[in-house]
């Protein structure tokens, strides 16, 4: 669900950043009235947890990869405002340190993975609770929710991809960017999350609430303090099992690279040709593109990538912590307690 640079018009990427704009002000007003300080760790610890699970690709229909987002899980733990901004850093962290999601395109992946994954789920597992109040509510409501959280936004990329060769051709009628339609982006997109993304986010979600709720409750319930130390013994895990990320071959749907994309076979017919704006467009170069490093075995290069990210995100957020003066408790979560 990654879209790199150059498959959506400089247009589309200026209109999806402009329409970020303002949740991203809404998250950060909602996140400093509302989250105390001793709790801004915690959206570290989220940030990590989503990037770490994301390095977590697996097999597709159709030969591609894709993993799991987090963007529910994040929500329900600490809020969909606090969520989005946990993503939205670890996204960026992704993309200018690994190269894994475009520079010009950074504003549509935080559409799509940091503002209508968590979102949708939220509100989903909120929709849920609200008719079926026992404890079984809330695990369903959490299945569901992440379930279509990650659909929601891979809908919303399919879309994304599938518009540009609507609006966007050269004189001789060929696309400029991604060179797909609606009737392809569509199902390519959304069918494979469906049948397998969509039941790993549920599982990774369930997984580790249920884990969070146990060993460090102050997380899912305001008026405790949380324990900081068993997720970040879960972080640690993580990053140990990351290499497993490397098992699944093939690449994502839409992030194939200018070389490989006239080479994609659709219906049975290989693409045939390379857009031209995709051949000339904007390029950057990652210091660990593709989670790999220069010189190391891949499965090293990963877990060291996994570490970088994974540490980077953590601190980031506990300086911010720390920088913040006073600031309110914290609001209670909706999780309902055991």
């Amino acid at each position: 669900m990654h879209i790199p640079d150059n498959y959506l018009s400089p247009q589309t990427c200026a209109a999806m950043g402009a329409a970020m704009v303002p949740v991203w002000a809404l998250a950060v007003r909602k996140v400093r009235n509302e989250v105390s300080r001793e709790r801004i760790p915690l959206l570290g610890i989220g940030a990590a947890f989503s990037f770490l699970i994301m390095m977590f690709n697996v097999p597709l229909p159709g030969g591609t990869t894709g993993h799991a987002v987090g963007g529910t899980l994040l929500a329900v733990l600490l809020g969909p405002e606090a969520a989005c901004i946990s993503i939205t850093i670890a996204l960026l962290i992704q993309a200018l340190m690994f190269g894994d999601g475009g520079i010009l395109a950074f504003g549509a992946n935080c559409f799509n993975m940091a503002f209508v994954t968590p979102f949708a789920g939220y509100f989903t597992y909120r929709l849920v609770r609200l008719f079926v109040k026992s404890k079984r509510g809330d695990w369903v409501g959490l299945a569901l929710g992440s379930y279509v959280g990650i659909n929601a936004g891979a809908l919303c990329a399919a879309v994304e991809f599938g518009l540009q060769p609507l609006l966007f051709r050269n004189a001789a009628g060929l696309p400029l960017y991604c060179p797909y339609p609606l009737a392809v982006s569509i199902p390519a997109m959304l069918i494979p999350h469906l049948v397998v993304a969509g039941v790993v986010e549920a599982l990774f979600t369930v997984a580790i609430v249920a884990f969070v709720s146990r060993v460090s409750p102050g997380t899912v319930y305001a008026d405790t303090a949380p324990k900081l130390k068993p997720l970040l013994a879960l972080i640690v895990v993580l990053v140990a099992l990351s290499p497993l990320g490397l098992l699944a071959a093939g690449t994502a749907w839409g992030e194939w690279g200018a070389d490989e994309i006239r080479n994609v076979t659709t219906g049975g017919q290989a693409l045939g040709f390379v857009p031209e704006a995709m051949r000339r467009g904007f390029s950057y170069s990652a210091f660990a593109a593709d989670y790999g490093v220069k010189g190391l075995p891949a499965a090293l290069g990963y877990l060291l990538s996994a570490v970088a990210g994974a540490s980077i995100l953590v601190i980031l957020f506990k300086l911010a912590g720390h920088l913040r003066r006073g600031g309110n408790r914290g609001r209670a979560q909706p999780w309902t307690r055991p």
